[in-house]
């Protein structure tokens, strides 16, 4: 995005202002359009053309790079008092699922990075986390809750497949009986079904599959490298089979662009086995904005304008309001609807709108080489 581009932060818009945003680069496979500085720098680079044309031409391939993260704890706590957990653990930074509404990219200005191109190409790993991990759980103080696994970004992404940080996070839970919870959007989750099918028959595990929309075409664009709307049922289905307690999450959802089918995904969701559901109300903080609307004049041009204004209906004439409890769901009439939709829905599909409860009391603190033997007196 283009200096001088970007929307007033309030109020209503018209075509001609949502127009302005509009981008002339695509990267085959990635979601934002353009790769616009982070809110921490102090410069701002833009394509000019020179006159031969060339900023017309097609972009060059954007690779992925993967850069080692050394950091000193491994698990984030957290005092929010709308959301379920109150601690995680994300074995990465960035997501090469390139979905175009992550709320996570504006964490990337944090490194000097962009939130737009830069979050899903410029990844990074913590593949000392498993050690840090064993010796978090191993303090003394340590009291256990469920630890949500992979909720800034997904767990799962392509480079998981790899590295498999994930899997050992897994792995150590698992063998000290400490109770986790799993968000993704990916297929690649069926891989580790041996450890949390096992774990969630002890009470210690649960898990929520991400599902959008059920059009294959919008999920393309909009989650260009997350796995398709059947694939995740798919996964849905094979960890209910396992015994693993499932909820689908229908989010985020956008107004005038996938609101209308969010019965549709939820009765998809019981026909695959899911347990429960869960929706949240599209989140634009910081950059996220700016990316999301020059992506939405790319490629719903005619309905960017409702969708933009719909929004800020909801959000107090703002593309985001920060305030707990109403962050998730917004406010107004449409808001209103759109909450009482789902829960109807969920009432007569016989969804659970609350979360499965994990076990503590299970939780066996590892010991360390070095450490004294605990004993229970």
């Amino acid at each position: 995005m283009r200096i001088g581009q970007k929307l007033a932060q309030i109020g209503r818009v018209d075509r001609a202002n949502v127009m302005t945003v509009a981008e002339r680069f695509q990267h085959r496979g990635r979601g934002a359009i353009s790769n616009q500085s982070g809110r921490y720098e102090r410069e701002t680079h833009e394509a000019v053309d020179d006159g031969w044309g060339t900023i017309e031409s097609e972009a060059a391939r954007l690779r992925t790079t993967l850069t080692k993260e050394t950091p000193r704890t491994i698990i984030t706590f957290n005092k929010s008092p709308d959301i379920h957990f109150d601690r995680s653990i994300n074995p990465y930074r960035g997501c090469e699922h390139g979905c175009v509404y992550c709320f996570a990219r504006p964490t990337h200005a944090y490194h000097g990075l962009s939130a737009g191109l830069d979050f899903e190409s410029k990844l990074f790993y913590k593949p000392d986390g498993p050690d840090l991990l064993l010796k978090e759980l191993s303090r003394p103080g340590y009291v256990p809750r469920p630890i949500a696994l992979g909720v800034n970004t997904d767990a799962y992404q392509p480079v998981e497949r790899e590295q498999k940080l994930t899997r050992r996070f897994l792995e150590i839970l698992s063998a000290h009986n400490h109770p986790v919870s799993l968000l993704t959007k990916s297929a690649l989750i069926q891989r580790d079904i041996d450890i949390i099918g096992p774990m969630a028959e002890k009470r210690l595990c649960r898990v929520g599959i991400s599902i959008t929309t059920l059009n294959s075409k919008l999920a393309r664009t909009m989650e260009p490298r997350a796995a398709t709307p059947h694939k995740r049922y798919q996964t849905v289905k094979a960890l209910s089979d396992a015994k693993v307690p499932v909820t689908v999450m229908a989010a985020p959802i956008i107004p005038s662009l996938n609101e209308s089918e969010l019965e549709s995904i939820l009765e998809a969701a019981k026909d695959h086995g899911a347990i429960g559901a869960g929706y949240v109300l599209l989140r634009l903080p910081h950059e996220l904005k700016d990316i999301f609307h020059e992506w939405l004049v790319q490629h719903y041009p005619d309905r960017a304008t409702r969708v933009i204004n719909q929004l800020r209906e909801m959000r107090g004439g703002k593309d985001y309001d920060a305030d707990w409890f109403t962050r998730g769901a917004g406010r107004g009439a449409q808001a209103k609807l759109i909450a009482q939709r789902f829960a109807r829905t969920v009432r007569r599909l016989g969804l659970q709108p609350q979360r499965v409860p994990l076990r503590t009391d299970l939780f066996q603190p590892p010991v360390l080489r070095g450490d004294q033997y605990r004993m229970d007196l």
